[in-house]
């Protein structure tokens, strides 16, 4: 099956599946073409349409999750565990390798673009053009401690 007529844009770039809803769980169901690299009961991964850099990988969980608080923790556990193993297996696949990023956005905010958890897996080397700017600054130990605690109080929500 061909994307063709299947992908379209959705507002700001977002990607979906014409009629079907989200375009990774039509991959997962076979409705979607990939190029599969894994695949377990819980989770498959599959070449980015977009590459950062040559062998860049997604790794989805099966069942539809749009965001990390959908995602069962089992199931982001395998996420976890199949990017660990496809980040081992670039380094020894041929491909220009000489470091891995794994990046996962949760959110608009977070730039995340496609509405079912995916997990980015992608070779680095110098000049790859990849690059995440911030506000690099070392905070003083007061203003950690008091981000440490929002955190804290955040995980003790969980239950």
């Amino acid at each position: 099956m061909s994307w063709a007529g299947r992908v379209r844009q959705w507002r700001d770039g977002v990607v979906g599946v014409t009629g079907d809803g989200c375009v990774f769980c039509a991959i997962v169901e076979g409705r979607a073409d990939a190029s599969v690299v894994y695949e377990d009961d819980w989770v498959l991964a599959f070449m980015d349409l977009q590459p950062v850099t040559p062998g860049h990988l997604l790794v989805v969980p099966k069942s539809h999750a749009e965001g990390l608080e959908d995602l069962p923790e089992e199931a982001g556990v395998r996420v976890w565990r199949a990017a660990h193993r496809l980040g081992r297996g670039l380094r020894l696949s041929g491909l220009r390798c000489e470091g891995v990023n794994l990046f996962l956005a949760d959110g608009e905010a977070a730039f995340q673009e496609v509405f079912h958890v995916h997990l980015h897996v992608f070779p680095r080397f110098p000049g790859d053009r990849f690059r995440i700017e911030a506000d690099w600054q070392v905070r003083e130990r007061r203003l950690l401690d008091e981000t440490a605690a929002a955190v804290r109080s955040g995980l003790a929500g969980l239950g």
